[in-house]
């Protein structure tokens, strides 16, 4: 059985759907522009991204860029609490790391603001281009290397770990098993492998339970940007968590996965991997698999963007499709 499709249905770059800057409140425009200091003159809504958050880059008057993401309180309160996260986490980054620098937050008309440095960059293509992929494994190396001994400012957070994270609401399989939710539509090859996936996706918070670093938590390539040097910088730091970095590097390369790279050799060379069980990629891709393809069959929320479930059935198969060639399933 061949991988499935080899890009995902909707581009990266055009997943989100986002209101325009002219949409929001006059009184939230006019205090974000009191706090940038002078006129917006042109508001390029980021496309990247599943929610309908608001989010674009803001160039002023004066030649001023920044970067806002905004959501209202009544009808997007998880997003709320993820930009208010966001920025605690963005405050408390080490310097140098290749994230935007966070500048201010806001609350103004029932909406809360996060105001950050803006990178002038671009989602990766795909199928990716080497240039790309090397420029965003080594950001993710320094990035990995630097957060395995966290600030005591960024642990003091309390921020969770994979570990509880996975039993949570990460591992679904065994759910599946129990009949507790139902089985999602799978490959035929893989209808009878139900056992070997709930086998290998908890072993996922075993591994992970050690752990003392922090790793991003949520990699993907929507959430890279590759400026115009052909450096990597890594945004939407809502979810980090202690875990190993590389539970980030497998939910990464699904993209390499699909585009008919050498995903097993990307995954066991990069300095993430040093030390990990031997059977770590195959834990996560398990586990991946049932997260993604379980949450494909759920009613979209209607703060997020139509394209989510869509992404989340492809990502799921992606990662299905890989561990399944690694297992020799077919």
């Amino acid at each position: 059985m061949s991988s499935p499709t080899p890009l995902p249905p909707v581009p990266y770059h055009a997943s989100a759907l986002r209101p325009s800057w002219p949409a929001l409140p006059a009184a939230l425009r006019k205090a974000v522009v009191d706090r940038l200091g002078a006129p917006v003159v042109t508001a390029r809504v980021a496309g990247a991204g599943f929610t309908r958050g608001f989010a674009a880059v803001l160039e002023t008057a004066d030649g001023g860029r920044a970067f806002v993401k905004a959501a209202a309180s009544a009808e997007q309160p998880h997003l709320v609490d993820w930009y208010a996260r966001e920025a605690a986490i963005l405050d408390r980054l080490p310097a140098g790391l290749p994230a935007p620098r966070p500048r201010w937050t806001l609350s103004e008309a029932g909406w809360f603001v996060l105001c950050t440095d803006a990178v002038d960059g671009h989602t990766p293509r795909l199928p990716w281009v080497p240039a790309e992929l090397d420029a965003t494994l080594s950001g993710y190396a320094g990035l990995a290397a630097a957060l395995a001994d966290p600030p005591a400012g960024l642990t003091a957070l309390g921020l969770p770990h994979l570990a509880d994270l996975a039993r949570s609401d990460i591992l679904w399989w065994a759910e599946v098993a129990a009949g507790r939710e139902p089985t999602p539509a799978l490959p035929p090859p893989a209808r009878d492998r139900l056992r070997e996936l709930v086998a290998l996706e908890t072993r996922l918070p075993g591994y992970a339970a050690d752990a003392t670093g922090l790793i991003h938590g949520d990699l993907r390539v929507d959430n890279v940007l590759v400026d115009a040097d052909g450096r990597a910088w890594f945004c939407d730091w809502t979810w980090v968590c202690h875990g190993p970095a590389w539970f980030d590097l497998a939910g990464l390369l699904l993209t390499a996965y699909a585009g008919g790279l050498d995903a097993d050799r990307l995954f066991a060379a990069h300095p993430a991997t040093a030390g990990a069980p031997e059977d770590a990629l195959d834990a996560t891709l398990a586990a991946l698999a049932g997260y993604h393809l379980t949450g494909a069959e759920a009613a979209a929320p209607v703060t997020a963007s139509p394209h989510l479930r869509a992404h989340q059935r492809w990502s799921g198969e992606q990662a299905l499709d890989w561990l399944a060639h690694r297992q020799g399933w077919w």
